[in-house]
């Protein structure tokens, strides 16, 4: 039997971490492509230090997406983001590109597969999770540990709290009660301040109306031990503090800890990439089986071979939850989502520029947008995955 009192810890970077940076920048480089052609095969990878920032990757697309274009899109993403120190600015930051063609031997394979159909980019295995913890069916712990950080940059951006700097960081500690989440009982936020003069309590008395207005109200407690800025000043940040590099923040990214991951980052990879387009499939299967309401929890594994377009295997776990067996609702899935990678972004509509808002604050648990971003978040699937079962 499952745990049901314990504590669980997850934490989420700020726009403005060095890594983040990489997978905006990689990100928006990919929505170029598309936009220009949405059959682009993108895998771009961006690394940060100080004042640098250097692209490296395969591509396939039309010439307008050269250097200096990708140049101009990075420091577009600098300065989006608020950069302008001396150790990174926008303007400033020398930028190398070292980006080629995608190799032969990998587009003949997801071209045509071994199969005849568009075969999958690469090998591997993809998770996805949903859980009745929120409205979002997110694990409590990742999903406000996002939203503190997300509020914070509304209002560093808006200029109502311009003495906020750029990068920062969060970590909920969140105790569980019956296997529900009740209570905060430590918070951390460490976040760069562009005033040296600010101490720690200072920091906290600016940003803890913030952090109380996202939180339910009952979490924080008496007992909540706060850790902001703990090691006091917090000045130098961004790639001057830290070098940055796309896709190292995969449990950020994802469900903090709280579900298996597979191995595969997201950002910069066009969603031939099962890496990033079956992740996006299992969490919209996980979030449409609970949202049905035939569990409060589960996980979908799916896995694939390189050129082949049929996924490997489809594994359910409801982890006790289920009022159906998992070996029903895995034919049931089988059954109301074609799982091959063009079945995928056809389906969820994936060939379209909305992936450098994926990548930060989380690429799960967001609104699905007019326009197909998050449209892994849909519930569409209910009804569907309800008739199959029976």
């Amino acid at each position: 039997m499952a745990r049901q009192d314990y504590l669980f810890t997850s934490e989420s970077v700020s726009e403005g971490h060095p890594d983040k940076i990489c997978d905006q920048i990689s990100d928006a480089i990919l929505d170029a492509y598309l936009e220009a052609d949405p059959y682009s095969r993108v895998a771009v990878e961006t690394l940060t230090t100080t004042n640098r920032v250097v692209l490296a990757g395969e591509v396939r697309g039309p010439d307008s997406m050269n250097a200096d274009r990708m140049e101009q899109i990075a420091r577009d993403v600098i300065k989006q983001i608020g950069y302008e120190q001396d150790g990174f600015h926008w303007q400033t930051a020398d930028i190398s590109v070292h980006v080629h063609e995608q190799s032969a031997d990998i587009a003949q394979g997801v071209d045509e597969g071994a199969d005849k159909d568009e075969g999958a980019g690469d090998q591997g295995i993809m998770f996805g999770y949903a859980v009745n913890e929120t409205p979002e069916l997110m694990p409590a712990p990742i999903y406000y540990a996002h939203q503190i950080l997300k509020r914070l940059s509304d209002v560093r951006h808006s200029g109502e709290q311009a003495a906020l700097g750029p990068d920062a960081k969060s970590q909920l500690s969140v105790r569980y009660e019956n296997g529900k989440p009740v209570e905060v009982t430590s918070l951390v936020l460490s976040t760069q301040h562009l005033d040296e003069a600010l101490t720690s309590a200072d920091i906290r008395d600016m940003v803890e109306p913030y952090i109380r207005s996202v939180l339910p109200e009952s979490w924080v407690t008496d007992q909540t031990v706060w850790h902001v800025n703990p090691t006091g000043k917090f000045v130098i940040g961004g790639p001057d503090g830290d070098a940055g590099l796309t896709g190292r923040k995969i449990i950020v990214d994802t469900y903090g800890g709280a579900a298996p991951h597979g191995g595969g980052a997201f950002s910069g990879k066009d969603p031939t990439k099962v890496d990033r387009s079956a992740a996006y499939a299992s969490r919209y299967l996980a979030k449409n089986v609970v949202a049905a309401g035939l569990a409060e929890r589960c996980v979908i594994q799916l896995s694939y071979a390189i050129g082949v377009a049929e996924p490997l295997s489809l594994y359910v776990d409801t982890q006790g939850t289920g009022t159906v067996d998992e070996a029903k609702i895995e034919a049931a899935l089988m059954n109301v989502m074609d799982l091959t990678p063009r079945g995928i972004r056809q389906h969820l509509s994936l060939n379209r520029p909305i992936y450098q808002r994926t990548a930060s604050y989380g690429h799960f648990g967001r609104a699905p947008e007019a326009d197909g971003g998050f449209s892994w978040e849909r519930t569409d699937l209910i009804d569907a995955i309800r008739s199959a079962i029976g």
